[in-house]
């Protein structure tokens, strides 16, 4: 990979975090303002958590990114009152998965469903990313999930791939999603510098029930940091430089999953950045 696709890739990178007590102090100490900070939506950690937490971190200077789970909105009019309060917090890009609960809170049976709803609202965002899967996801059919990217294509700015360990995954899902006519940006999911035990203290942070979903939706994270030498989010990169470096798989930036890890998560991008050498690059294309 060039060192320039490289730079501009950690330079540009933005974080998702959950949204746990502390968590805010946590990304003002350790992370500069201006960073596109992502919060995740789940039914342990209530939607009001997550749209709290974005409005903290949008008035301290970051670039909030809430993710509104299509399954835990009641229906239109709650839609309503979050694009209301908002855009009263400034907050101009979201992020869209159908998420976790069973059954859906209301009217969304999934993340098409309220964008539909949400396009008829003249809503103020700039930036709207809806979820892609390289790997299949633990209760939606493969076939599923390509079409729903289809179908999305209109109501959205970019992708968002979840997370995989495996190079020749990603290696060879970016260009079959190309070469079925989806032309999105993509934002690439990692997994960024994490360590087991802490891992482990998250889940326990987010409720018994969404601990259990957490642990069965990351086994190969921790399956990944058990074995010698861990994950290393760099050699990950590497393996797959011929993706990144193809302007035809339009890889836009990088979504890193901290877990919450946010100093390990910006030590290890600063220190990937100073080994390249340059300065920081800023970028909202996406």
């Amino acid at each position: 990979m060039s060192q320039s696709t490289l730079r501009r890739l950690l330079s540009t990178a933005r974080y998702e975090v959950l949204p746990t007590a502390g968590i805010v102090e946590r990304i003002e100490e350790y992370v500069a303002p201006g960073r596109e900070i992502t919060v995740t939506a789940s039914t342990g950690l209530t939607l009001e958590a997550t749209l709290s937490t974005a409005e903290q971190l949008q008035a301290l200077g970051f670039r909030a990114v809430p993710h509104l789970a299509a399954r835990m909105i009641h229906g239109r009019p709650e839609l309503t009152e979050i694009v209301d309060r908002l855009a009263e917090a400034a907050v101009d890009r979201i992020f869209v998965p159908a998420g976790d609960a069973t059954p859906p809170a209301g009217g969304y049976v999934g993340a098409h469903d309220l964008l539909v709803d949400l396009s008829s609202m003249a809503p103020p965002f700039r930036h709207i990313g809806v979820s892609a899967y390289p790997e299949s996801h633990p209760i939606i059919p493969d076939d599923v999930t390509v079409q729903s990217m289809w179908d999305k294509r209109d109501y959205a700015t970019h992708l968002v791939s979840n997370l995989c360990f495996d190079p020749a995954v990603i290696a060879s899902w970016v260009p079959r999603v190309r070469s079925r006519g989806i032309e999105l940006p993509l934002v690439l999911g990692i997994a960024g510098k994490v360590e087991l035990a802490k891992l482990a203290r998250v889940a326990t942070k987010i409720g018994v029930g969404e601990s259990t979903r957490f642990l069965r939706k990351n086994t190969a994270t921790f399956t990944r940091m058990a074995k010698p030498g861990g994950y290393n989010p760099r050699k990950f990169l590497d393996k797959i430089d011929p993706v990144l470096d193809d302007p035809e798989m339009g890889v836009a930036g990088l979504h890193i999953y901290t877990f919450n890890q946010i100093k390990d998560t910006e030590v290890w991008r600063r220190k990937q950045l100073a080994a390249l050498g340059g300065a920081e690059e800023v970028s909202t294309a996406w």
